[in-house]
């Protein structure tokens, strides 16, 4: 018997749900996670990125002209896409491209990046999936940069908003906490190298994981 696939909820939300959602002040997450990305970027100078889960920028606005060569943007849901396309492309560097795939699928494949920043992704996928595509796409000694949500016992995990499409994510929606993150990826090849916690207005706390992959024989040998 063929076994059904769920369709994943994220390629039912509209962009402008999740962006109205994540921008409330009361929430206040889209200008955190762009936050993250611009102060990676300004620590680690990487001359090529990769930003998994893009939707329709998520921090793509904070890459400074001539500061990285190279931009890959990935989102499962080719809508996002589109508007992501159309509100950053002019402004990236030539070399870029914007890919829709699942980061949990062995498909997904291009030129290693010196940093990959995927923030709260793992909350909706399996974690061996993800960090084994991560795995190779991330150059030897390269930095991949994990934004995770935190539990917290007084807030839910999907906060409340006028957005009722996000109230499709609860049902998959899986919190992973950082010494599973931590161990998952060293499975992976990646060393736990930087941590921070982060807590906003709301209440919510989250926690920055910062990883280094393993250098070119090591990393050859776990392929």
């Amino acid at each position: 018997m063929a076994t059904v696939t769920a369709r994943n909820p994220w390629l039912d939300i509209p962009l402008e749900d999740y962006e109205g959602h994540m921008s409330l002040p009361s929430i206040g997450q889209a200008p955190m996670l762009a936050d993250q990305l611009q102060r990676l970027l300004q620590q680690r100078s990487p001359a090529s990125l990769a930003v998994i889960g893009c939707a329709g920028g998520n921090g793509l606005e904070r890459i400074a002209a001539g500061t990285v060569q190279r931009v890959i943007a990935v989102d499962i849901n080719p809508r996002y896409l589109d508007e992501a396309r159309t509100r950053h492309a002019g402004r990236l560097p030539a070399d870029h491209e914007f890919i829709c795939a699942d980061v949990q699928s062995v498909d997904l494949r291009f030129g290693p990046v010196d940093l990959i920043y995927a923030a709260l992704i793992f909350e909706y996928v399996d974690l061996s999936s993800a960090l084994a595509t991560l795995q190779r796409n991330c150059r030897p000694e390269g930095t991949l940069a994990v934004l995770l949500q935190l539990p917290t016992s007084e807030q839910p995990e999907v906060s409340p908003s006028p957005y009722r499409s996000l109230g499709a994510l609860a049902p998959i929606l899986r919190l992973v906490s950082p010494e599973a993150l931590r161990s998952a990826a060293a499975a992976a090849g990646f060393a736990a190298e930087d941590s921070c916690r982060i807590e906003l207005a709301s209440g919510k706390h989250f926690s920055l994981q910062v990883f280094r992959a393993a250098a070119a024989s090591t990393a050859g040998n776990r392929r």
